[in-house]
């Protein structure tokens, strides 16, 4: 006879801070977060691409972009965060979506790294805090991550982070007047230890130089640590 599954509720999460290192996670508040926000991602240098597979944006002015950070500000699924770099100020949004506490799944989404975030340590160490969050701390089963199929940029972003393709949904959904076939990965909770061990190595101080570049990549110890790799390895 099988043995009985056991298992608990995982717990909504709460709308409240996530502090590491170099980046701080903090509860939307577009009073005091639009105007860096605006600035990083509708401003000079600003990356053009940033808004192509978003559902909204960019937008036309400053006032449009803020009363679009108050509605999301006022959601609770999705549950946004702004993505706050201690010497920068906010550079980014994600969010905590698709939450199903009784079936232990939710999804990380509604990401955006600015360009004065992309591919710096503080945006790793973002969805690191998040992953945390959401299996330590609230208990979860299964955190997801969902792109349209042709964003290469957030399917390399959801590998190098440990999430496991799982499978593509065609003509999954209609955005900005395109059909998109959405690309689906995920971690469970069986994957999380030897990925948390792996982020917490990669986030040392002494694996980064003066400037924040990193010495050794954090690909490199996600297959350190995956049985892939320890197969390799045999």
């Amino acid at each position: 006879m099988a043995k009985p599954f056991e298992w608990r509720p995982a717990r909504p999460p709460p709308r409240k801070a996530m502090s590491g290192r170099w980046t701080r996670l903090e509860p939307l508040e577009p009073r005091r977060h639009a105007p860096a926000l605006y600035a990083a991602t509708h401003g000079p240098g600003n990356d053009p691409r940033l808004w192509q597979f978003m559902f909204m944006g960019p937008f036309a002015s400053r006032q449009d972009f803020r009363l679009w950070l108050a509605a999301c500000a006022r959601s609770e699924d999705p549950l946004f965060f702004a993505i706050v770099d201690r010497r920068r100020g906010a550079a980014g949004l994600a969010s905590f979506m698709r939450i199903s506490p009784g079936h232990g799944v939710i999804e990380i989404g509604n990401v955006f790294f600015a360009a004065n975030l992309q591919r710096r340590r503080e945006a790793t160490e973002a969805i690191f805090l998040m992953l945390r969050e959401a299996f330590d701390r609230l208990r979860y089963r299964r955190v997801e991550w969902k792109c349209d199929s042709r964003n290469r940029r957030s399917r390399r972003a959801a590998l190098r982070f440990g999430f496991r393709f799982e499978g593509l949904f065609r003509q999954h959904m209609v955005v900005k007047g395109e059909s998109r076939d959405t690309a689906w990965y995920a971690i469970t909770d069986r994957d999380w230890p030897r990925l948390r061990q792996a982020f917490e190595r990669w986030l040392v101080p002494a694996n980064f130089d003066a400037s924040g570049r990193q010495r050794r990549r954090l690909r490199a110890r996600w297959r350190e640590y995956s049985p892939r790799g320890r197969a390799r390895r045999r």
